[in-house]
């Protein structure tokens, strides 16, 4: 069997995908080791995967250092490339597989000869003209990174979301759509209930925009349970009767009972969200990442509705009451739902690592049965 190097960041929902596809590939028999930022290791090897510390690579914490500037120097770090480089040469690898925002890895995969794989956590739409169109790509082009250089040359590119709400008219033809990597759980039959879950990732104004959004759900007639990840002390809320606030709790045990999810346009919650046919309320917290696509893609779609950040209670309230309510946005996001639970993204992404890996001879047999 083979032997894969995941390469990923502190950045929060990037991460669970890239679990989800290496919990699948042990699963087959298959020796899995992850390289991130030190501030992630430990809930790393909580998650039952085997890590690398990081020696070169820039320190990163999501919890502290949100800003454009620091996000460019993370994702064009040739640091963490010295690291990958210094992996391999340790224990070679069959296979390294790189977040798709790790330029700085991916560019010593590419320039050292390593086979890789790049795996794309958001729109590709967003991700290639928008992200990449604006001024995280002249960064990384000016730092010589000569970013879509290195996604032709990877093996393969893994993109974890689905057609409808990320067309692709020409794909390029290392793309491979494997579908988001989820977790879902049937529902669940309780009271009206309204899951608020703004980020993780510490973002400017999270704890104002937070207030707003409970604030908006005094009237409601629902149940509400919000969850402020590591940014947001629960203490530092005004909590409305009736709203529970819990640091962390994980989404798959509180969708099955939700009608409603209030997120931030990730879109690893929103696939979630979806593939408990949930409509969203989304709050994009910031502009230059695929957030504000992913919220208008929701709306356009019928599934959702688009808050503006810093938006106040008063205008987040009839926007929550008209969501919860029965209508053709429980409908246009059953659909979506439906197409979400179609590609089953670990699986897939898994499939699509091992037919590499058949190609290379390092993995022998026909494709994985599809279970």
């Amino acid at each position: 069997m083979a032997d894969i190097l995941f390469v990923t960041w502190d950045g929060g929902g990037n991460v669970p995908p890239a679990l989800g596809i290496a919990h699948e590939l042990t699963a087959r028999g298959h020796t899995v080791r992850f390289l991130g930022h030190a501030a992630q290791l430990e809930s790393l090897a909580a998650a039952g995967v085997e890590t690398v510390r990081p020696r070169e690579a820039r320190d990163f914490d999501n919890k502290r250092d949100y800003s454009p500037p620091k996000m460019m120097a993370t994702f064009a770090d040739r640091g963490m490339g010295r690291d990958l480089l210094r992996a391999v040469a340790e224990r070679p690898a069959d296979l390294v597989v790189v977040d798709g925002l790790m330029f700085g890895a991916m560019r010593a995969a590419a320039d050292n000869g390593l086979r890789y794989a790049v795996l794309e956590h958001m729109y590709d739409a967003a991700y290639r003209r928008g992200i990449l169109g604006g001024p995280m790509g002249l960064n990384l082009r000016l730092r010589r990174l000569r970013p879509r250089q290195a996604l032709d040359q990877a093996a393969v590119r893994l993109l974890a979301t689905i057609p409808t709400l990320d067309p692709l008219p020409e794909p390029p033809a290392n793309l491979t759509r494997i579908g988001p990597v989820v977790a879902f759980a049937e529902r669940q039959e309780t009271r009206p209930t309204v899951l608020v879950s703004l980020s993780t990732f510490a973002f400017p104004q999270m704890r104002e925009c937070l207030q707003s959004v409970l604030d908006a759900t005094r009237d409601l007639g629902a149940d509400v349970v919000a969850t402020t990840g590591p940014a947001v002390d629960p203490a530092e809320l005004t909590v409305p009767p009736g709203v529970e606030v819990h640091r962390y709790v994980p989404h798959v045990e509180l969708m099955p009972r939700a009608s409603l999810v209030v997120g931030h346009g990730g879109h690893g919650t929103t696939m979630q969200a979806l593939a408990h046919d949930l409509p969203l309320a989304v709050m994009p917290m910031d502009r230059l990442t695929d957030q504000p696509t992913v919220a208008g893609s929701l709306e356009a779609a019928g599934a959702g509705r688009v808050l503006r950040k810093g938006a106040t209670a008063d205008r987040i309230a009839p926007v929550l009451a008209e969501l919860l309510a029965d209508g053709p946005h429980r409908a246009a996001a059953a659909r979506l739902g439906a197409e979400v639970r179609g590609l089953p993204g670990a699986r897939l992404g898994a499939d699509a690592v091992e037919e590499l890996l058949r190609g290379a001879g390092t993995v022998p047999g026909p494709p994985a049965a599809r279970r």
